[in-house]
């Protein structure tokens, strides 16, 4: 049996005055975070919310987001995170598939959600903030807990994400608690020697996504680490954190450190204090990582993971060394193959990374599929999806990642392209049905699509080319707007280009592999 929570409880035993949470203007120590995270439990137990009820947690990196996921997994519930970007018509279907009963968000959020409640299940919704409706102040809603933590099964369901598949519909993704356990455990393990109470990690990476989540949040309350969360990215604010405070550990997405990289006083930050820079969430272009290194006494290092695999599956650690463009070798506890179509092993190259005329890359690339103790129970409500994601062979459930690639004779794999059809930019998925279905309710778009275009920031850049209904007025300004009013900022096309009609196939699939050529 095992509760996620309860290794943070064993960290609040172990070190009750140690800093925990770290902001601008409070620092939690464990005891503290401790009471709250029992206090948001009472409060759930009061309303009646117990074992497998769902909270959603639509906030942005705040002390909250933490009080709420362990409180919600001390009542034995299930903590479905939502990004704080989305808007009604993205939090619909998130709240009515998953069921979740209560809603823990900002006052500037609750009326999305009131907008859809009607349509779920939601029951509370509580806020950081008073407002003039009928939601819950967050500080009324904590309770007298007792502090037990509920048991729970290793595959009982912990944490309910969202991940977009081939449909373009978000699907589910049930990890339990062991999952999230051992992935978390794991990723405690990537710095030399471990995190400890010394340690300090920023939270830049947004917390409802599974790699500030597991990787940040949980593999530093895991430890005893102090975790100073930041709840939007600014890259003057994190480089002077880092800075001011010594902090240690450091993640992001190659955006990020794009960011880093150009600020026009970049140089005059000192990271000495950093022991581990990691990066995830895309290939990090390798320019970048060379100027980031000549700037900082600071290395960084590579991983690779999935939301199904709660997320990490490889790394580049400092204590096995370091393959710039790899992804890495694979973490404790976790398997990984190469296969072709048939899910025959592809042989390893002597070592990596090839260049291009090393070899054809077709004759030693294939589908990376990994299975351990961190991959997803499934795909919540879908058994055809779940059966279509996993091979069990060899004693083992292999899932299929759908990222292209091949591996190395000294274990180390690498990526070379994705198989789903997904944009990735500033390592946020964008799927580009979801995109252009909105497009396609424009009254001035007769017809549209929407491609990911290499960007050297953001990875890929969202871009739409459009068909206008005829003598229609509008321009691209117009377009941007109307995307960003009804859905995330991220998955807005930064670039719009009108043309007269799109390359079609013969039986009217668009040719998305021109208009990418196009840029």
């Amino acid at each position: 049996m095992v509760n996620l929570t309860a290794s943070v409880a064993n960290t609040v035993s172990d070190h009750p005055d140690e800093p925990a949470i770290v902001t601008d203007d409070q620092t939690l120590t464990y005891e503290d975070l401790w009471a709250q995270i029992s206090g948001f439990a009472g409060g759930l137990a009061e309303r009646g919310i117990g074992e497998d009820d769902r909270v959603a947690i639509y906030l942005p990196n705040v002390p909250q987001f933490v009080v709420t996921f362990h409180g919600t997994l001390m009542a034995g519930g299930v903590v479905v995170p939502m990004n704080p970007q989305y808007r009604s018509r993205e939090i619909s279907h998130l709240l009515a598939d998953s069921g979740a009963k209560v809603v823990v968000t900002l006052p500037d959020l609750v009326p999305f959600v009131e907008e859809v409640q009607d349509e779920t299940a939601v029951e509370h919704v509580v806020t950081l903030g008073e407002t003039d409706g009928d939601d819950i102040f967050f500080g009324n809603f904590l309770a007298e807990g007792d502090g037990e933590i509920a048991e729970r099964a290793d595959d009982d369901l912990a944490v309910q994400p969202y991940t977009s598949g081939t449909t373009g519909t978000p699907k589910g993704v049930e990890l339990t608690h062991e999952n999230l356990t051992s992935n978390a455990e794991a990723s405690a393990e990537l710095v030399s020697g471990g995190i400890g109470t010394d340690d300090s990690l920023l939270g830049v990476l947004p917390l409802f996504h599974i790699y500030g989540m597991t990787v940040c949040m949980n593999g530093t309350l895991f430890r005893g680490g102090a975790f100073y969360p930041l709840p939007t990215w600014d890259a003057q604010q994190a480089l002077s954190v880092v800075e001011e405070e010594e902090l240690t550990i450091m993640h992001g997405v190659p955006a990020m450190y794009n960011d880093v990289i150009n600020q026009p006083n970049a140089a005059e930050f000192d990271l000495s204090s950093v022991r581990l820079a990691g990066v995830g969430g895309g290939g990090i272009p390798i320019e970048v990582l060379r100027r980031f290194e000549e700037l900082y006494d600071a290395k960084i290092y590579e991983g690779y993971g999935l939301t199904e695999t709660s997320p990490v599956t490889h790394f580049n650690t400092p204590d096995n060394g370091r393959r710039v463009g790899s992804i890495g070798t694979t973490i404790q506890g976790v398997s990984a193959r190469v296969v072709n179509g048939d899910f025959e092993e592809q042989s390893p190259v002597p070592e990596g990374p090839l260049a291009e005329d090393d070899a054809e890359l077709d004759d030693v690339t294939g589908e990376i599929v990994v299975a351990g103790p961190n991959v997803m129970r499934g795909y919540a409500g879908l058994a055809g999806a779940t059966k279509e994601a996993f091979t069990e062979t060899d004693g083992k459930r292999w899932f299929h990642t759908g990222d292209i690639g091949y591996w190395d004779e000294d274990g180390f794999f690498y990526v070379v392209d994705r198989k789903k059809h997904m944009i990735n930019t500033a390592g946020y998925n964008v799927y580009p049905r979801e995109v252009e279905e909105l497009l396609f309710e424009h009254e001035a778009v007769a017809d549209a699509a929407v491609v990911g275009i290499p960007d050297d920031r953001r990875n890929e850049t969202v871009k739409a080319f459009i068909v206008p209904v005829p003598d229609a007025d509008i321009t691209a300004e117009e377009i941007q707007e109307y995307c960003l009013d009804n859905i995330a900022a991220y998955k807005h096309p930064r670039e719009v280009a009108f043309v007269e009609e799109l390359p079609r196939t013969t039986t009217g699939k668009v040719q998305k592999f021109e208009l990418v050529e196009q840029g």
